[in-house]
């Protein structure tokens, strides 16, 4: 669960990060860090495909500057994983929204910009 968020902080199951995270089912990636900060390519999700989701959650950052390249969301799609990208903030309520027991659920979150 996502307790909190705020520009460059958030909380998560009562634990405060202040860098990039992957929130995953069992864990959290804490200083996730892209091959180009603000563009979402392929290879900076290796975490989140991993893990297999049905739903994978880009947070796009505080004023949504994180882009999501046409071929990285082909990339997901064609893994047969839904995409969800919003602004960090909406990302979170829809995180909080869609996690239920038995859901797998993966959120890749920008923090700042």
């Amino acid at each position: 669960m996502i307790d909190s968020y705020s520009f460059g902080r958030i909380a998560i199951d009562e634990r405060r990060y202040t860098a990039d995270v992957i929130v995953l089912s069992d864990r959290v990636v804490d200083n996730w860090w892209r091959k180009e900060g603000h563009r979402l390519h392929v290879e900076d999700l290796k975490e989140a495909f991993e893990a297999k989701p049905d739903v994978l959650i880009v947070g796009t950052g505080y004023y949504g500057l994180v882009k999501v390249p046409p071929e990285t969301k082909k990339h997901i799609e064609k893994k047969g994983i839904k995409l969800i990208i919003q602004p960090t903030r909406d990302a979170c309520r829809t995180y909080n929204r869609l996690k239920k027991p038995g859901t797998n659920i993966v959120a890749a979150l920008h923090l700042t910009c």
